[in-house]
């Protein structure tokens, strides 16, 4: 594809040259500048750190490692050249040393890349609310791990490889940064040429419908989830209408309306806790928020009077929402299941409690 600009009515191609040609090297520019703006590569990146290298007895680095919208890792694989040299099996490599990285090694990355190694408060709190997520708890990576491969050119080994590894239901995409030279200035072209953007949408279907075919059983960590919620909203529908209408899921939360949009009442398990919890997030704008939080937070004695007991407030600095919960710390989804029903009485109890204490001030506020 060429490259015009528009003199005098006319239409004069604009010369390319190489990175090379202009002194623009790989991790010095092309790299930093991908990490300070992601969107060349055609979406929205977190850029957990760059040159991450954190495994044993090897000495390679990932030029630029992410986080996509979805809580998948992306392994981004720069080079300046025009043919991509073997990027596509260093980056394979790469895709296989992370595939089983965990969220607590994901948030210690990203506490490194914000110059914050004692403090991963801010980390958790960008990776929770980049995911949508209500807290860094809520959070899974997802185990796909996906490549993005970056480069001037791609030779023609590159794309046969690439277009049969994405048939083959990985999922790497080949963006070319073609540089152009307009006088003084030079000019990037970036362009997603795999797989092409007419056809994404079709590729990422039929990798579904095979990823799909591929799963047979639920993971033990999911079917459990799934029967917990099932016998929760059941038993809880005969105390409180909160849940009757939800659907038993394989998340490790279940959340409930308080009477006003941005206000949700949840129930959620970790390994060895339940927890009920209100949380905040009725706007965009964190002062909103926290206002919100400020505003309820006056009423602390009031509110914990009805609902019987002291509850955590939480403002959660450095992230948009707030959470105001009570735990119980004698079960949680590894707990055995003959233990469930105390759980499930605990969490109905305290979530019609939470809702009584809240949801007649929570309607009352002045946003």
């Amino acid at each position: 594809m060429a490259l015009f600009s528009i003199n005098s009515g006319k239409l004069l191609p604009v010369p390319t040259t190489t990175f090379a040609a202009e002194s623009i090297l790989e991790r010095k520019h092309l790299q930093k500048m991908l990490m300070a703006d992601t969107s060349p590569l055609g979406e929205e990146l977190l850029v957990l750190c760059e040159e991450y290298g954190n495994w044993e007895d090897s000495n390679r680095r990932i030029d630029l490692l992410c986080l996509d919208k979805q809580g998948a890792l992306v392994v981004v694989e720069i080079k300046r050249t025009e043919d991509g040299g073997h990027m596509e099996l260093q980056a394979i490599r790469y895709a296989a040393m992370v595939s089983s990285m965990t969220i607590d090694q994901a948030v210690e990355a990203y506490t490194k890349t914000l110059g914050l190694p004692d403090d991963d408060s801010q980390a958790k709190g960008t990776i929770a609310d980049f995911l949508d997520a209500d807290s860094i708890e809520d959070v899974e990576l997802n185990p796909d791990v996906r490549i993005i491969l970056v480069a001037a050119d791609f030779s023609p080994e590159i794309t046969t490889s690439v277009i049969w590894l994405n048939q083959r239901a990985l999922d790497i995409r080949c963006i070319r940064l073609r540089p152009y030279k307009n006088g003084s200035e030079v000019l990037v072209d970036a362009t997603q040429i795999i797989p092409l953007p007419e056809a994404a949408d079709y590729e990422v279907k039929i990798r579904e419908q095979a990823q799909e075919a591929k799963k047979k059983f639920r993971t033990k960590r999911q079917e459990i989830l799934r029967r917990f919620w099932a016998q929760f909203i059941e038993k809880s529908a005969s105390r409180t209408p909160l849940f009757s209408n939800r659907s038993a899921t394989t998340d490790h939360w279940l959340s409930a309306g308080v009477g006003r949009s941005g206000f949700s009442l949840t129930v959620s398990l970790t390994e060895d806790r339940t927890r009920v919890e209100c949380y905040i997030r009725p706007s965009k704008d964190e002062d909103v928020n926290k206002a919100a939080f400020r505003a309820l937070a006056a009423k602390k004695d009031e509110i914990e009077t009805i609902f019987g007991r002291q509850l955590t407030w939480e403002d959660l600095p450095k992230r948009s929402g707030c959470r105001i919960s009570t735990d119980y710390d004698l079960g949680g989804w590894k707990s055995p299941e003959d233990s469930w029903p105390a759980m499930i009485e605990w969490a109905t109890e305290n979530s019609l409690k939470l809702e009584q204490a809240l949801k007649s001030r929570i309607q009352a506020l002045q946003l």
